[in-house]
């Protein structure tokens, strides 16, 4: 089986899916309402849904609908009857986990294309096989399995279509399915409501006496307040371990400084310097996630893959080292290429710090530019000055900007503002920041409308 290379990238509201288009997306995955598994931070609605699919068959580019949860039985029904009205708006394909949901889909639309969500955790080549039967015309395999496994997977059922992730922030729990999340505030990650609780704050306390007694090193009980966090922190002054029931004898050090510990602190996945050994185990589907990011981070991982991606398909060289370093302008926790060659044990987690790192900042995109004048209009998100150098990003290019010119739109008073009358209205400043609203900047050429800004911060924390 020979199929042409796809690049797969989220889209969690309009804007994120015309931008992941521009920025060379063979196809985009959304959220269906209510049914996927990341419910709270889809904005798609029924109508957009629809507008969506639209959108992408004009442009002659591919979309899916995510429908992944696992239903109670109260969600059956609506689900049902959801995915009539999904099915008349012609995604070309969904992107299903539950299978006994799968079934009844099967049963009623059995020309309807499923993809088998990661959440469904396919391991091996048996459950492949399974699947087949049931009518999954691709499977997005469990995020936990190597390279090797990937290409066993395809000589046993080599009909069987495969897509593996490529890029995301690594779950600490085995394929996502984690009860922290539930436990400690009663969001089920599982129904698409995760509140993130592997990123919360977390402090190490000595035992002593009993469960409901827990001391600092000093042996004071420490007041506590809402995020958890101690008034005074004090350095620990000798070793802390975890001995898991199952494992007695076996004793994991817990280090932890003033920003916490990091059991939890999981490293971001980069396959940047895998794609060909992907193509080789016959992935045909390179899967990006990250819904929650900016444009920024979106559009520089998206250019670096397709970039990657079509040298790849056409068995041409890149440079990696090129690669890396954009990947590494943006937010990140530092990259691993997660379980494709080997169980990465301690190396999975960040023990740097807490927050992450990048080497440029995110200014945010032009939104309009001005032929005559030379001027960009830049919505603003970080601070910068004049003189200052500025990186703009286009699906096709990058340069650099020296910024000689900056102008705060000043309004009179209203209804100048709803009339955008620019007219003697803008004010020369020496710095723009957050809350100067939309500036308009010296521009040498017209970077075209999906261009966003950047500036250059080596090894920011974050």
């Amino acid at each position: 089986m020979t199929k042409k290379l796809e690049l797969l990238l989220p889209a969690w509201d309009f804007e994120k899916l015309k931008y992941a288009y521009a920025y060379w997306a063979d196809a985009c995955y959304v959220g269906a309402p209510m049914f996927s598994l990341r419910a709270r931070t889809n904005a798609f609605t029924m109508k957009t849904l629809k507008e969506a699919v639209e959108y992408a068959h004009n442009l002659d580019k591919k979309i899916y609908f995510t429908a992944n949860i696992y239903a109670h039985n109260v969600k059956i029904k609506p689900f049902l009857a959801q995915f009539k009205k999904m099915v008349e708006m012609n995604p070309d394909a969904f992107i299903m986990s539950d299978p006994w949901l799968i079934h009844l889909v099967k049963k009623d639309f059995p020309d309807v294309e499923i993809h088998l969500s990661v959440q469904a955790n396919n391991t091996n080549w048996a459950q492949a096989e399974f699947w087949q039967t049931m009518g999954i015309k691709r499977i997005i395999l469990s995020r936990e399995i190597s390279l090797k496994e990937m290409a066993e997977i395809h000589e046993k059922v080599p009909e069987m279509e495969l897509e593996a992730f490529v890029h995301w922030a690594i779950c600490m729990a085995y394929s996502g399915r984690c009860l922290l999340s539930n436990y400690l505030s009663n969001r089920d990650p599982n129904q698409g409501t995760c509140s993130h609780s592997c990123r919360w704050e977390y402090k190490v306390y000595k035992e002593k006496d009993s469960y409901q007694v827990l001391k600092t090193p000093s042996g004071k009980v420490e007041e506590m307040w809402e995020t958890g966090r101690p008034k005074v922190y004090e350095t620990l002054e000798w070793a802390y371990y975890l001995e898991e029931k199952e494992r007695p004898g076996e004793f994991l050090a817990i280090d932890e400084d003033e920003y916490w510990t990091y059991i939890m602190n999981s490293r971001d996945l980069c396959a940047v310097d895998y794609l060909e050994d992907l193509k080789k185990a016959w992935i045909i589907s390179f899967k990006v996630e990250w819904r929650n990011k900016t444009i920024n981070y979106l559009a520089s991982v998206w250019r670096v893959y397709k970039k990657v991606l079509e040298a790849v398909e056409l068995g041409k060289d890149y440079d990696v080292n090129e690669a890396m370093q954009e990947l590494f302008s943006i937010a990140n926790r530092w990259y691993i290429p997660g379980f494709l060659a080997w169980n990465p044990w301690a190396n999975a987690q960040f023990y740097e710090r807490n927050g992450g790192f990048q080497t440029e900042l995110f200014i945010w995109p032009i939104r309009e530019y001005d032929e005559e004048k030379g001027l960009a209009k830049v919505e603003v998100k970080n601070i910068f000055e004049v003189w200052d150098t500025l990186k703009i990003i286009t699906p096709d290019d990058i340069w650099e900007q020296k910024i000689e010119k900056i102008y705060r739109i000043v309004w009179t008073n209203r209804s100048d503002k709803e009339k955008e009358n620019f007219e003697g209205k803008l004010e020369e400043v020496e710095k723009a920041h957050w809350g100067s609203f939309d500036v308009w900047i010296n521009m040498d050429k017209n970077p075209g409308i999906w261009a966003i800004v950047r500036k250059n911060v080596e090894g920011k924390c974050l």
